[in-house]
């Protein structure tokens, strides 16, 4: 039976060994060749297209998917289906980005030629610069590292972990160069929790038209309650004579009043609403009311137009079926 010390001390020598790997990346990032194959990417007009065998070709899926994700688009293309008819998502206009540790996947090198007649430039990943793959390509990127964490010197650890790496650093200078912006990476997930906080706006998420609490301020108490149920968002904006927002009345003030021994019948709103309150328009970010409730320590929000007309109310519970919580 193997002692936990054994195990964690195993565990801790994996990530020395990939931390050394990472290290050794420094050089080749530094190199000529990194800049090369980001400007052959920044010109490119189509789109980036990943390939790799095995392992290589599960690091190319997502290297592709954090560049289509950060503004470049991209996909990946198997090889073994490529030359089964799968080139034909290849344009005259895209980049290739092959990957192989070795530099010597067979599925890859049978395409080249291929490749090489429809001009199309290719960016070659690996771990062997005179490998064919790295020969044959117009930018070379070499993820070469000192040895696998493997300790059979087998399973792809070290290499894949150094191309994965490699990918994000072409990704993300990609992104700077490109201008890219927290706005246009919501674009491009707009099921994502961030995606939600940075498209929602309080118009998509507020209650109005008949969902909208609102009561005259000449009405009681006890009337505007009515208005409080019928709604069901705990709260009833108070308007005058011409529509435009006088106050909020909430079920807080309802515990408040109820102490204070206030008759609910008889007591116009107008006498026991919270004046001056905190309202919000509809065309700002719903994250943005979300801060200002938590900033204000308050669970609900009048929105109004630009004549202080109420327009729609929104409420905590909102913002979690929104997604913005």
């Amino acid at each position: 039976m193997v002692d936990q010390s054994q195990l964690r001390q195993w565990g801790c020598k994996v990530i020395d060994i990939e931390r050394t790997a990472l290290d050794n990346l420094y050089q080749y990032i530094d190199s000529a060749e990194f800049a090369k194959a980001c400007e052959l990417i920044l010109n490119c007009t189509g789109k980036v297209i990943v390939m790799g065998m095995g392992k290589s070709g599960h690091i190319g899926n997502k290297i592709s998917a954090t560049l289509a994700s950060t503004g470049t688009p991209a996909f990946f293309v198997h090889p073994g289906e490529a030359s089964h008819g799968d080139l034909g998502m290849i344009s005259d206009n895209d980049v290739i980005l092959t990957i192989s540790n070795s530099g010597e996947s067979s599925e890859i090198l049978a395409l080249m030629p291929v490749i090489q007649r429809k001009a199309i430039p290719v960016i070659a990943m690996t771990g062997k610069p005179e490998s064919n793959m790295a020969r044959l390509a117009q930018v070379h990127l070499c993820i070469e590292v000192p040895e696998e964490a493997c300790p059979l010197g087998l399973a792809p650890t070290s290499s894949t972990t150094a191309t994965l790496v490699m990918g994000d650093a072409i990704a993300i200078a990609l992104l700077q160069a490109k201008g890219f912006t927290r706005e246009d990476f919501a674009l491009s997930h707009p099921g994502g929790a961030l995606g939600r906080k940075l498209l929602l706006k309080v118009s998509d998420v507020m209650h109005s038209g008949d969902a909208l609490p609102v009561v005259s301020n000449d009405l009681t108490i006890t009337e505007a309650l009515y208005e409080i149920s019928r709604k069901g968002l705990g709260m009833t904006a108070v308007v005058n004579k011409d529509q435009r927002l006088e106050g909020i009345f909430t079920d807080g003030d309802l515990r408040r009043i109820i102490d204070a021994e206030v008759n609910l019948r008889t007591t116009p709103i107008a006498n026991v609403m919270t004046r001056n309150c905190v309202t919000i328009t509809g065309n700002v970010l719903a994250a943005h009311a979300l801060q200002v409730m938590e900033s204000k320590n308050i669970n609900g929000l009048i929105v109004i137009d630009a004549d202080r007309r109420p327009i729609g109310a929104l409420n905590m519970l909102d913002m979690v079926k929104a997604g913005v919580i």
